[in-house]
């Protein structure tokens, strides 16, 4: 008797645009997809549903985007909207009333949620492991000898001329010792250039009280400095992206001198 030919793997498009921060979005949102067994396509024929990774910040980029999202509808796949352009979800529905769904930027699981209602999985596939490239550097889409490090979300400044706040949040640093172990395996991957970003550098680790955590048998708080310090160890080419002139920023300009950053 011949055993049942299973069914095909489900295949998700994904149209990346904006920063670095949303290719870590991205590359966060693939990973996923990948882990519960998912498949990707390059092309929109190919795909089941599409995710499109949106900005927001210029009028240039809200004209990608809208474009973007209006070439995913005519290939009459289910469209799911996702990044900084989701957080004006009226005008996008008023704009494609049938978009499959709308989420805001880096929330994750509302991007799966929508996924598994737009192309649903076989339920026997949770069933067979996944192999990830790495399950901490997970899927990238940078080349093999650089990657983006991301280890804040938001911002808590509300300059006038900036509408980041209002797009991606206020200020949500990643607990250190997550942000060295990711560092660590990506290093592990083949990694010579770690690309540290996030929307405010500097400000990394203040609403953490710039908690303490372990890593390598020793303990690291959640500032940049001691970040900076870390990621020295490891061997890498570390550039910090995005950094404003804190007064503490000041101690890592013998870091600098040191070649750890």
């Amino acid at each position: 008797m011949n055993a049942p030919t299973p069914p095909s793997p489900k295949r998700i498009g994904m149209v990346s645009l904006g920063c670095p921060k949303a290719l870590v979005d991205s590359e966060r949102i693939l990973t996923r997809l990948k882990a519960e067994g998912y498949e990707t396509s390059p092309t929109y024929a190919g795909s089941d549903a599409v995710v499109v990774n949106t900005c927001a910040f210029i009028d240039s980029a809200r004209e990608e985007s809208l474009e973007a999202i209006a070439e995913a509808q005519a290939s009459g796949r289910p469209v799911i909207v996702t990044g900084c352009m989701g957080a004006e979800a009226d005008m996008l529905r008023a704009r494609f009333p049938t978009l499959a769904a709308i989420t805001g930027a880096h929330n994750y699981g509302a991007v799966m949620d929508a996924v598994h209602a737009a192309a649903p999985r076989d339920p026997f596939a949770e069933l067979v492991p996944v192999s990830l490239p790495n399950s901490l550097a997970g899927v990238r889409l940078t080349p093999k000898h650089y990657a983006y490090l991301k280890i804040s979300e938001g911002c808590d400044h509300r300059c006038s001329f900036c509408i980041i706040p209002s797009l991606r949040g206020d200020l949500s640093s990643r607990p250190i010792t997550g942000v060295l172990a990711e560092a660590e395996a990506l290093a592990a991957s083949g990694v010579k250039e770690l690309l540290v970003v996030a929307q405010d550098t500097s400000a990394y680790g203040l609403d953490l009280k710039y908690a303490p955590g372990d890593w390598r048998g020793e303990t690291w708080r959640a500032n940049l400095e001691d970040l900076c310090r870390a990621l020295g160890e490891l061997g890498l080419w570390v550039r910090l992206h995005y950094v404003y002139p804190y007064p503490h920023v000041d101690r890592i300009i013998p870091l600098m001198a040191e070649g750890k950053v």
